[in-house]
């Protein structure tokens, strides 16, 4: 099957994984983060680009926030009006399109307060479009709040995890290991096809997606040609802690310092 960039293909399988995964790293990392440097409150209005299935929307929403949610999936928008039907009668409902991020036909200039793009930018090929649009949707003084995962430690099919012994053990002979993240390419493009689908041995039901790698400083000039200067940047560990064993004290360790996700924010002049 042809790899796309929209996660349509498996909108079931994404929406339950949030819905009901308690220890994911959308509830427990994301989302208490995002609340925090989004703030959304009543009288703010939030454009949630590449929403998916309206996870954040939600939550922006019951902050008090007027949301508007634009995905290229037609599936996880379906997911995500079927969930609006459900608010009662009378209740302020979430706005969901589908539509790509670098095309927002619905939005008038200078009329949000913040653009969220929640771990969808390195799904989607032309940022220079989406940075262009957010600039223009953005009222004066708005700002763009991206989640990426991190692009100098988790660069898919050339970074892994690896082993070997400590300098200490060296020197005691002891079994003494520590961990470290390898990595063979950082600072060029790339564009990785990525199978959604490790487990299904039938070739005709494999699902595959795209995802572009990019160097920090790819970010940065492109929020800067699009007029849009970053004020904040944060590095997210994992909340998740290994089994009991021999190597847990370390893998533990490592989570602490090698980040999973990069948060930047940009604001409009």
């Amino acid at each position: 099957m042809k790899p796309t960039t929209s996660w349509g293909g498996v909108a079931d399988w994404y929406d339950d994984l949030l819905s009901n995964d308690a220890n994911s790293f959308q509830k427990n990392v994301l989302m208490p983060n995002l609340i925090r440097i989004v703030d959304p409150k009543k009288g703010m209005t939030i454009l949630d680009l590449a929403c998916g299935q309206g996870y954040f929307s939600r939550a922006f929403h019951q902050n008090g926030a007027t949301v508007i949610g634009y995905d290229i999936s037609k599936e996880l928008i379906t997911l995500a009006l079927e969930q609006e039907k459900k608010r009662p009668a009378g209740e302020p409902k979430i706005q969901f399109h589908a539509t790509p991020a670098d095309s927002l036909p619905f939005m008038q200039n200078n009329s949000v307060d913040v653009v969220t793009i929640i771990l969808a930018l390195q799904n989607i090929e032309n940022i220079h479009g989406v940075f262009a649009e957010c600039a223009r949707v953005l009222k004066p003084g708005g700002r763009v709040v991206m989640v990426i995962n991190h692009p100098a430690f988790r660069i898919p099919q050339r970074s892994d995890w690896g082993w070997t012994a400590s300098p200490k053990a060296a020197q005691s002979k002891g079994n003494e290991e520590v961990m470290y993240r390898r990595l063979d390419a950082y600072m060029s493009d790339d564009k990785i096809e990525i199978d959604m689908t490790p487990g299904e041995k039938d070739v005709t039901k494999k699902k595959f997606t795209v995802s572009f790698h990019r160097p920090l400083q790819s970010y940065f000039k492109v929020l800067s040609k699009s007029g849009l200067a970053v004020t904040r940047l944060e590095e997210w560990i994992s909340h998740k802690k290994s089994q009991p064993g021999p190597r847990a004290t370390e893998e533990d360790r490592m989570r602490k310092e090698i980040p999973l996700f990069l948060c930047l924010e940009a604001r409009k002049s």
